[in-house]
């Protein structure tokens, strides 16, 4: 099973999409596991701040290294192999083949979802971790990036869709796909399957999806 370790100040913002559909299935068939760790859980004074004013000056909070690194070592605790993974633009771009690459080497990956004005960086000097970007551009948090880094290495989990067949990005396959009915009237316009598709040539269709 892999076990995925969320850090992050808004634990629920995620629990909607793990709660349906494949992902669910895959949680309840222990193919996967999702725990998640607040900052806010482990500052040292339950009044005091997870996040601080930025030395040097500047715009917005910094969340405070401490808490951080304490909840990231609550999700390592004692194994040794594990993966963690900091989000950032400046980043590797995250793809398939990294995912792939994941879901076979780790057991345990560790997410650490950054808000605000980001993290205090000393956190990537106590742990060893790799800064990984979705793409280029910038979002308020790291929830998203974890759900979509979740999401795709899940896939690469055998058993996680059921027909493995199913992964898209193995198949020779076009993007386009149609389902009944053979012919959609929108707007007095009639939209048609492609002929090739409903010739049950197997040949020529697999000719068809490979762009021949």
């Amino acid at each position: 099973m892999t076990h995925f370790h969320v850090i992050t100040l808004f634990p629920d913002s995620l629990s909607s999409y793990l709660g349906e559909s494949i992902l669910k299935r895959a949680i309840l068939d222990k193919k996967i596991k999702v725990s998640f760790y607040n900052p806010r859980d482990f500052v040292k004074d339950p009044h005091d701040r997870v996040d601080q004013k930025p030395y040097g000056g500047g715009p917005g909070m910094v969340i405070q290294a401490g808490p951080v690194i304490r909840a990231i070592a609550k999700a390592k605790g004692r194994k040794k192999k594990v993966k963690i993974i900091f989000f950032s633009p400046a980043g590797k771009q995250f793809d398939t083949a990294y995912a792939k690459k994941i879901s076979k080497t780790y057991k345990d990956i560790i997410f650490v979802c950054g808000r605000y004005e980001g993290i205090d960086a000393r956190v990537k000097e106590v742990f060893n971790t790799e800064d990984i970007s979705v793409g280029p551009y910038v979002l308020t948090g790291g929830e998203l990036p974890a759900m979509i880094l979740i999401d795709s290495i899940s896939r690469q989990i055998e058993g996680v869709l059921g027909d493995f067949d199913s992964l898209e990005e193995t198949r020779s396959a076009s993007s386009d796909v149609y389902t009944r009915p053979e012919i959609l009237v929108y707007k007095k316009k009639t939209y048609k399957v492609p002929e090739v598709l409903l010739s049950g040539h197997h040949k020529k269709i697999e000719e068809w999806r490979k762009g021949v």
